[in-house]
């Protein structure tokens, strides 16, 4: 009788390497691996000989990079959403992508489970198994870090040796890290505590700002319907497009953002992030909206825009509140086409010219000089009936002091 089959969410590392073992041991499961490539790079490489070796049956390696940037990275700008003013949700925006892949593929393989290795204390429990109970309910899930007896890393390298699985016993970086095409994070070690400050050598992909070129470097970025379509007027793919703009970022120590966020899980967390070619959109499409956008919708966007963050980053992104958000924001996007010029310098990224066809700006009326359109007159009757609601408190409070 054939064995009941698992999909493993499988990056290679100590975790899900031991996890393998233990789902055949403890549930006598068939276990595949799935691992994602939403842009890590050559961490990839070695995965599919290791999970053999470990005792999966086979290995997926799917590679969702394009994906990962139109279907989750540009709807996440499109908003605007940034958690707590500093993060770009990297990793919150690639978890949903990935869980839908394990959910496509347990239902290609006929599997009962989905097991992950997050740990109990972290977000990405939540962001996997809220995608998994919204597309596939019926599918159990296994999270081994919740009911297991393996309590530290030391305990998890003894398992491993006593049944023949090759693992790093020290770490060349003491931080645990996340990578994708969109950012990199840091915790843990020195970051533990706020008072540290990050050390030079923990950045990867960007340059420290005080290292970066004494020159600033200049980025035309234009638009289509919010969407980023050319660099310096060249058209490029999604993919061409952020490697283009993650080189620029990265050269100029662009994106560099350390924030002790509050996990949804209860406690605060300090981690470090690298978001070099995100940062560098997310100010080039909010300067096209400040062009582009009236005054009322830009305003309730950047309202929404907190809640759309807070969505994304508790792994609520196969709901009705943010696909309904998703619906109206695509909705403002009619009009934001147009091209926008950066100056990157030392960390900063400063607006340098921006232009499109659906601008609201209109120099006629904006103007300080002599124009024909305005009438400066009619500002006293606006003034007026804007002003009524406290002109008539104020004479309130008045007759009441009156009274007295």
């Amino acid at each position: 009788m054939a064995k009941e089959k698992v999909i493993l969410a499988y990056s290679g590392g100590l975790d899900t390497s031991i996890i393998i073992p233990w789902l055949q041991e403890n549930y006598d499961y068939e276990v595949i691996a799935v691992a994602a490539d939403v842009g890590q790079g050559e961490e990839l490489e070695p995965l599919n000989e290791k999970a053999i070796r470990t005792g999966a049956s086979k290995i997926y390696i799917e590679d969702l990079r394009e994906e990962f940037v139109t279907d989750f990275i540009y709807p996440t700008m499109k908003a605007g959403a940034v958690y707590e003013g500093k993060y770009l949700l990297g990793t919150s925006i690639a978890r949903p992508l990935i869980a839908k892949r394990l959910v496509e593929i347990a239902e290609k393989e006929g599997a009962v489970a989905i097991c992950h290795g997050c740990t109990g204390k972290g977000n990405d429990q939540v962001r996997f198994e809220l995608t998994i109970k919204a597309l596939a309910p019926h599918l159990k899930i296994i999270a081994p870090w919740r009911i297991w007896d393996i309590k530290s890393r030391e305990e998890e390298i003894e398992y491993a040796q006593a049944r023949g699985i090759d693992v790093p016993v020290t770490k060349k970086r003491p931080y645990s890290m996340d990578r994708n095409l969109w950012h990199l994070s840091h915790e843990g070690a020195d970051l533990e505590d706020p008072w540290n400050a990050p050390k030079d050598e923990l950045y990867m992909i960007c340059t420290p700002p005080e290292k970066a070129p004494d020159t600033p470097t200049y980025v035309e970025i234009e638009f289509e319907k919010g969407i980023p379509v050319k660099i310096d007027g060249e058209a490029l793919s999604p993919l061409e497009i952020m490697d283009k703009l993650n080189a620029l970022g990265a050269a100029n120590g662009i994106g560099i953002d350390d924030i002790v966020e509050n996990r949804l899980v209860g406690m605060k967390s300090r981690g470090v992030y690298e978001t070099p070619g995100g940062t560098i959109l997310y100010a080039a499409h909010k300067e096209l909206e400040y062009l582009t956008l009236d005054r009322a919708t830009q305003h309730y966007k950047e309202t929404m825009a907190v809640r759309y963050a807070e969505l994304v980053y508790d792994g609520c992104w196969y709901t009705p509140l943010r696909e309904a958000m998703a619906a109206f924001v695509d909705s403002t996007q009619e009009t934001v086409t147009g091209t926008v010029r950066l100056k990157l310098y030392k960390g900063n990224c400063v607006p340098a010219g921006c232009k499109s066809p659906y601008s609201l700006y209109s120099e006629e009326f904006a103007t300080f000089g002599e124009d024909e359109v305005y009438n400066q007159k009619d500002s006293e009757g606006f003034i007026n009936l804007f002003g009524l609601p406290l002109k008539v408190r104020a004479l309130m409070m008045e007759n009441l002091k009156g009274n007295k």
